[in-house]
């Protein structure tokens, strides 16, 4: 069975601990359900003590179930009508769609904000899952060295062009609008290495770092929007950009 946490413990889990549940009106970590891998959490109306109450109309007596499984953990939906949305909070608007009656889908994210419609709104809570673990041991195979992706100088203009109009997606985690080529270059211009940088030169790094750099192929949708928009997902998608990249910008 699904225990709470009595202690004052941070509610993040450390490798190969539990998965922890903060339910939404969570108020300090004796309110956070610690599970187990095979251990299972009932979530819905009509939750006794041992499940996971959200007593909010337009969410089904029985809505789903969340189950550890090493270091990722699966939600089943058992709503007939309604789709939940797995958030990353972390990620730049990433997030994962879990339809009427799936069962035990996998969810990757280390930390999720689970959101489920209502007929007032929409209600959430937070999943901690352990933190994912990296091999730094695997043997280098002799042979020919594997060329790198996305050869990227950190210090060019067009990468800093780049970060710019990542920025926004980084820092809000949600969609939002694409920086214009007048917004970058006046962003970049209080850095000393872009002073003289103009929106005709930004637009020459992005249809560089599309066409070349990154090969979105996003040169040729049409609108420098559409383009613009393309070369972010992209650099998001694949970590190209990151919020320590934020650090470059002025």
């Amino acid at each position: 069975m699904p225990h709470r946490n009595p202690s004052g413990r941070t509610p993040l889990p450390s490798p190969h601990s539990t998965v922890i549940v903060e339910p939404p009106a969570s108020r300090g970590p004796a309110d956070l359900i610690h599970l187990a891998e095979g251990e299972l959490l009932t979530f819905g109306r009509d939750m006794t003590s041992s499940g996971l109450h959200l007593p909010e109309p337009g969410i089904s007596r029985l809505a789903g179930v969340i189950s550890p499984v090493d270091s990722y953990w699966t939600l089943t939906n058992h709503s007939r009508h309604h789709t939940y949305a797995v958030e990353n909070p972390e990620g730049a608007g990433e997030y994962l769609k879990v339809p009427p009656l799936r069962l035990r889908c996998p969810v990757p994210f280390e930390i999720s904000r689970v959101v489920l419609p209502t007929t007032g709104g929409l209600v959430s809570f937070r999943v901690y899952a352990p933190e994912h673990g990296f091999d730094a041991d695997i043997d280098t195979l002799t042979g020919n060295l594997t060329p790198v992706p996305f050869a990227l100088d950190r210090t060019a203009k067009y990468f800093l062009v780049l970060v710019a109009l990542c920025e926004p997606r980084l820092k809000d985690r949600s969609y939002v609008a694409i920086p214009t080529a007048e917004q970058v270059a006046l962003r970049l211009r209080p850095l000393p290495s872009c002073q003289d940088i103009t929106p005709s030169a930004v637009h020459y790094h992005i249809k560089y770092l599309a066409d070349t750099k990154l090969r979105t192929g996003a040169s040729a949708t049409g609108a420098q929007g559409r383009k613009q928009e393309a070369l972010v997902d992209f650099a998001l998608r694949f970590n190209v950009v990151r919020e320590e990249h934020l650090g470059l910008l002025p």
